[in-house]
């Protein structure tokens, strides 16, 4: 025998389990060394040794030491040979917290010994199991008894296993995917301040350029030089800028430009500030520079703080997590806000600051426009050529009015010429202009000399040729004043000062933009693109080592239960963590001498068909008592032994009992064997049913990867709010890879019917109070739901009447003798897992079963184990002082 009938990592709570029995060189003392290191909850050791039965009494110091740091509780399961008769123990393996199981090495036609003890070892170690059996040893004579067992083991088929695992590690991490975009509408509050370009509520009222500064100066004097350009602008466009002497005063052209260079030093002075405070984190000699420049910063609001961003982070993350998202694209998330949220520095906000006041648009500001009125050049002629025709209708006199007409038409036109508002009054600045004089003089000249000859010809009374002057000369007015608000403002839309309003407001929002994002949020932004950068190179790192770790299940290994793959675990040097070195099939003990030797190096026995038998106490007959050694040379006939399909005829659990139905999953339907187990026949006493998995199964071991991946963040916040760029991804990697070791054990081990163990000592619970969805796993489906092989049959043999026969012991014929012959003196532990309490309806299988039913907590195994114990005259206890040196 060897470590390979034991688990590979005993699952959080069960008992430790070691070997003791002689095989290969190993030091014993190192194996009891590495139980007593193995964890186990607090106030209970639960340890389930493996020996030989003839070194009991050899190994009592080392059993002793199981013991030694505090009440410890142990189970020995001995293996005794075929030819021993008695059992010696010493007083270390005696009741209340000790107790013995004697098997023997009988072995089964193509069954190998680990096949036997290897699910009996996995049913042990369940504590509710080991418990019960240990409070029935108590009860029995001596606390010694030889096991009979009826087992039913629930598990996946090896293409079920694998599928399930690789469709959870995908989705735990997903696709790769890209960044994409970060808005302030998908993130927490403390967060979505970065990422808009508003103002803090707490800052509304702040003055950041004071008008004592510099750049306050520089915005007061551009505000003043565009109020006196559009105050002079509202002086000339009426009838006293074109008829008065108004427009003499008022120098336009010299206001724009003044507009146009007050701009450019506000641009000026605002880029110095810029470049000088260009840096991604803000100074106290910052603040100074500023400061001079006439930009003055308040203290950080109070909406933000470096203190509040990594906890935003972290509830950000979850709340990803939280939406199902996985590892990867809540990578590509953080990512998007970590490159949306990195300081770039003031010096970046140059190129908008030239966009918005640059040397283009100050030319164009600053630009000298022609000055154009009276509109089109004939229309005019024809409308001062018809005024002129009205006006000179007054006989006699219309040969003098009427030219005069065209001629006062065109001398307005020249005077709007001479009062054009482009041109400086000094002359320094003139944009040129044009205001049709000349069509206007010659059409009025035609046409007053056309209405004096129409005037004699009609011989009008004198008072139609007043009123026809009259309404002459004031059309000729009216138009003119007219063509000259028309022109002016033209002139003044074309020209655009009051643009300069708009550049300051836009001028003074990337200032402000600039002194909250660039300037007084760079600490916390910089710390926020670290933490968030960090949290996703993490996560992407923990999903390239989800996929590299366990992506694909390792076929070339098959699972830590199957039989088949004890050589290949025999041979890794990294299988079992205690226990001793593993060797062949094969070995010969160190001190067991011929005897044992030939238990290994022996043939098939003549009734190996009937190894192990299954027994009742009827087949004890009328022998007497003192007739037990009589016969020892004789060979009995082996009972009949029940078949892997039909274990016993009080057993109505068979495959034909089997719904049949269609799709993946049928509750109670049970699969052939597995490929990878096909080599690793069960023993009689273990009926295997094989299901291709349940609809809850990969969603189940989403989740519990899910949950252990938040649980690993939650170490490694403290570590980004400290140094972000400190975080090494290879502990967490290495924390990943232990995760899934874990829950593809469990998976393994009982198809991860049972929860992850609880982490203690979280270092921030209330965080992960809100997903408790996601991180409480203890509500687990039931099994039908997990393997696909609804419980029912498990069921009925736990529920039917107590009967003897419907386990196998695991002793031979041979032994049976040695069996108390006393009905009422055997115990019986009857176990089922708690996942298994509900059938394929989902409803409670279990009304009206006995109380002395174990539910546990985990594990596939679900059976009877009745401990028979022996006659008086078999065991023997040996004191300390007879036993001597191991």
């Amino acid at each position: 025998m060897s470590v390979r009938v034991l688990p590979e990592r005993p699952l959080p709570g069960h008992a430790v389990c070691l070997d003791l029995r002689t095989a290969g060189t190993y030091d014993p003392d190192a194996v009891v060394r590495a139980a007593l290191d193995a964890p186990q909850p607090g106030g209970e050791r639960r340890f389930l040794v493996l020996d030989e039965a003839d070194r009991l009494v050899a190994h009592q110091l080392l059993h002793e030491r199981l013991s030694s740091y505090g009440p410890a509780h142990i189970v020995c399961l001995a293996v005794g040979a075929r030819g021993e008769r008695t059992l010696s123990r010493t007083l270390t393996l005696r009741p209340p917290a000790a107790g013995v199981l004697w098997v023997f090495d009988t072995a089964e036609d193509g069954v190998p010994s680990e096949a036997v003890l290897r699910p009996l070892v996995d049913v042990l170690s369940t504590p509710e199991v080991f418990d019960a059996v240990l409070r029935a040893l108590g009860e029995v004579v001596h606390g010694v008894a030889v096991p009979a067992v009826r087992v039913l083991e629930h598990d996946l088929t090896d293409e079920a296993r694998a599928r399930a695992w690789r469709q959870a590690v995908e989705g735990l991490t997903g696709p790769d995917v890209p960044a994409g975009t970060a808005s302030a509408e998908q993130v927490p509050a403390a967060l979505a301040l970065l990422l808009d370009e508003g103002v803090p509520r707490s800052l509304a009222d702040h003055r950041w350029l004071p008008p004592q500064g510099r750049a306050g100066l520089r915005l007061a004097g551009c505000d003043e030089a565009v109020g006196d350009a559009v105050d002079g602008y509202h002086r000339v466009r009426g009838a006293a800028g074109l008829l008065t002497g108004v427009g003499a005063t008022v120098d336009l052209p010299g206001d724009i430009e003044r507009v146009a260079r007050e701009l450019d030093r506000l641009r000026a002075t605002v880029a110095d500030a810029f470049a000088a405070a260009g840096g991604s984190r803000l100074t106290a000699e910052h603040r100074g520079v500023l400061r001079e420049r006439g930009i003055e910063l308040p203290e950080m609001p109070r909406e933000i703080s470096r203190a509040g961003i990594v906890p935003a982070l972290r509830d950000h993350t979850h709340e990803l997590i939280g939406k199902g998202l996985p590892l990867r694209s809540v990578a590509a998330r953080l990512a998007a806000l970590s490159a949306r949220t990195a300081p770039v520095g003031s010096a970046a906000r140059l190129a908008r600051l030239d966009a918005i006041c640059g040397p283009e648009r100050l030319r164009r500001l600053g630009g000298r426009y022609p000055f154009t009125a009276g509109g089109s050049r004939p229309v005019a002629f024809a409308v001062t050529g018809l005024l002129a025709l009205l006006a000179g209708v007054w006989p006699v006199l219309g040969w003098v009015l009427g030219p005069a007409v065209g001629v006062l038409a065109a001398g307005l036109a020249h005077l709007m010429l001479r009062r054009r508002p482009n041109r400086s009054p000094d002359g320094r600045i003139d944009g040129g202009g044009a205001t049709g004089a000349a069509p206007r003089l010659f059409g009025g000249l035609l046409g007053g000399l056309a209405g004096a000859g129409l005037g004699q010809f009609l011989g009008l009374p004198p008072w139609a040729g007043a009123v026809a002057l009259a309404v002459s000369l004031t059309a000729v007015v009216l138009l003119a004043l007219r063509d000259w608000s028309r022109a002016v403002d033209d002139w003044w839309a074309r020209a655009d000062p009051e643009e300069a309003w708009r550049i300051l407001r836009e001028v003074r929002h990337l200032v402000v933009t600039t002194a909250v994002h660039d300037w007084l949020f760079a600490e916390v932004r910089h710390h926020c693109s670290a933490g968030a950068g960090a949290v996703a190179r993490l996560l992407r790192g923990l999903a390239d080592t989800a996929d590299a770790h366990g992506r694909t299940y390792p076929d070339g290994r098959a699972s830590a239960h199957d039989p088949s793959s004890y050589a290949s675990d025999a041979a890794d040097p990294s299988y079992g963590s205690y226990g001793s070195p593993a060797e062949g099939a094969g070995y010969e003990p160190s001190g067991g001498g011929a005897r044992k030797a030939a238990r290994v190096d022996a043939g098939p026995p003549p009734w190996s068909d009937g190894g192990t038998a299954s027994w009742s106490w009827e087949d004890w007959g009328d022998g007497a008592e003192d007739d037990v050694w009589s016969d020892m040379d004789e060979e009995p006939a082996a009972p009949v032994r029940p078949s892997a399909d039909f274990p016993h005829p009080s057993d109505r659990s068979g495959p034909a009992d089997d719904p049949a139905g269609a799709g993946p999953w049928r509750p109670g339907a049970v699969s052939p064997p597995p490929s990878g187990r096909a080599s690793g026949p069960a023993p009689a006493w273990l009926e295997r049913r094989y299901g291709d998995g349940g609809p809850l199964l990969v969603d189940t071991l989403v989740g519990d990867l899910v949950s252990g991946t938040l649980l690993i963040l939650d170490r490694c916040w403290a570590g980004v709010e400290r140094d972000p760029g400190a975080v090494v991804p290879a502990v967490h990697e290495r924390r990943i890879t232990e995760l899934l070791d874990d829950t593809r054990l469990r998976l393994e081990r009982d198809v991860a019917a049972s929860p992850p163990p609880r982490q203690e000592g979280l270092r921030d619970p209330d965080a992960l109070a809100g997903l408790a969805a996601f991180t409480d796993r203890s509500d687990r489906p039931d099994a039908a739901r997990l393997t696909g092989v609804a419980p029912d049959a498990v069921a009925r043999l736990l529920l039917a009447e107590d009967d003897p026969g419907g386990t196998v012991a695991l002793c031979g014929p041979e032994h049976l003798r040695l069996l108390s012959h006393d009905p009422l003196a055997a115990r019986q532990v009857r176990f089922v897992p708690e996942a298994m309490r509900r059938g394929a309806a989902g409803d409670d299988v279990w009304r009206g079963t006995a109380e002395d039913v174990v539910w546990t907590g985990a594990g596939r195994h679900a059976g009877i184990l009745r401990l028979v114990p022996l006659r008086a005259d078999v065991v023997h206890t040996v004191r300390a002082e007879e036993a001597g040196e191991p």
